[in-house]
């Protein structure tokens, strides 16, 4: 169970060992569904899940209980989860297993869930007591998306002292030291950590925020160095996300997407599913000038019935359409009054922060780098390493700027 909540690269082995020592054990064959069923079909999936239902009933409500949450999160039914979770835990307070499910209050797309979420983890961490690290883990968490980055730090550090394999605190650090402007340091500790387990369930994405760290501090060639050796081909969005950054501030991207792979992403089914990826995608084709596909994009978005993508998504991409194009006063237009509303693209503070970077780039270039220093004054203020945020805010010439290649 450690291995399980710290994120372990041997979790899944050791899952695989549990399933197969004990095979009418449903807690074990659920567990082992939440790790590896994005890699089934429908069909697979349900029938494990109903066995496992069928066997964690035999055994008692508790375990149902948790059987039927991995049923409906790993079949995106995120609300549902989310209710059942409130349940779960008004029966059952502070299980630890339940906690892995969390992420449904998130992945939900709504304000409302996630601060449901938050506060529902805050009381579960208190019930659970000072000594749970995965509760301080999954607090941590909570905090530094929450903005309240010296809680998760420290909250992260007390967590990692009591079980310094916890991959949930860990990241959590990641998270608040990227606020914080931690640049080597923060780069420094992730590389000790993910020494001691190289296929750590998040090494990818753990190197991901290092390369952040790097751009932090000015180490470019560092960043791309990282992105290339750490970073699959699938890792589209951590790679667009690096790469773009790097654009924005006039340094060389790392290894680029294949614009062929991100029109089929798009084009295959559930393609522009979530909000989300989708938004990844159109930086993927951003760093690649697509500058076609980009309007392209923007104009499927717009007409898209789902609020998120029409008023939020449709806009942002059209302004990375006009940064590549070259015309930044029409992307500061675009972008100038999303405000808070780039929320409901999704994903994490450190991931919807590059919105604000294309924001401030278009900025500088559209001859307002007042404005510019005064939307990442809070940045450049408060981050102990913002050579990034300062080239952002430096005026080039048009050659260097961002631009159809």
């Amino acid at each position: 169970m450690d291995a399980l909540l710290a994120l372990s690269g041997r979790a899944l082995t050791l899952l695989r060992q549990w399933v197969g020592s004990d095979p009418g054990c449903g807690v074990a064959r659920a567990l082992l569904a939440l790790a590896t069923g994005d890699r089934w079909g429908d069909a697979a999936l349900k029938e494990q899940l109903v066995i496992a239902h069928r066997d964690a009933l035999a055994v008692g409500e508790r375990e149902a209980s948790l059987v039927y949450g991995v049923f409906l999160h790993t079949h995106r039914q995120y609300s549902l989860t989310a209710d059942h979770l409130v349940g779960h835990f008004a029966r059952w307070p502070a299980d630890e297993l339940a906690g892995l499910l969390l992420g449904a209050f998130s992945s939900c797309g709504d304000a409302a869930y996630r601060a449901h979420g938050d506060a529902l983890t805050e009381r579960q961490a208190a019930l659970a007591g000072p000594e749970s690290w995965p509760w301080m883990s999954w607090l941590a968490s909570a905090r530094a998306e929450q903005g309240r980055v010296r809680e998760a730090h420290e909250l992260a550090g007390q967590a990692l002292v009591l079980y310094p394999r916890s991959g949930v605190a860990a990241h959590a650090l990641a998270h608040a030291e990227h606020e914080l402007g931690s640049g080597r340091a923060s780069a420094e500790f992730l590389d000790q950590w993910l020494r001691a387990d190289p296929q750590a369930v998040q090494s990818r994405h753990l190197n991901w925020h290092a390369a952040l760290q790097s751009i932090a501090c000015g180490d470019f060639p560092d960043a791309r160095r990282r992105a290339d050796a750490a970073l699959a081909r699938t890792d589209v969005g951590m790679r667009a996300a690096t790469n773009w950054r790097l654009l924005l501030v006039g340094q060389s991207p790392a290894g680029q997407s294949d614009p062929a792979q991100v029109r089929e992403l798009l084009a295959a089914p559930g393609g522009m599913a979530e909000v989300f990826h989708t938004f990844n995608l159109a930086l993927a084709l951003a760093v690649e000038a697509a500058t076609d596909d980009l309007h392209d994009l923007a104009r499927r978005a717009a007409a898209d019935e789902r609020p998120d993508y029409r008023d939020v998504l449709a806009p942002v991409v059209e302004a990375l359409a006009e940064v590549t194009a070259g015309r930044p006063h029409a992307a500061v237009d675009l972008l100038s009054g999303l405000g808070e509303k780039t929320e409901r693209i999704g994903g994490v503070r450190v991931e919807r922060e590059i919105i604000q970077d294309t924001y401030a780039r278009a900025l500088v270039d559209a001859g307002e780098p007042d404005r510019a220093a005064g939307l990442l004054n809070h940045r450049t203020t408060t981050r102990r390493h913002h050579t990034y945020e300062d080239l952002l805010l430096a005026t080039r010439t048009p050659a260097t700027t961002v631009a159809p290649r």
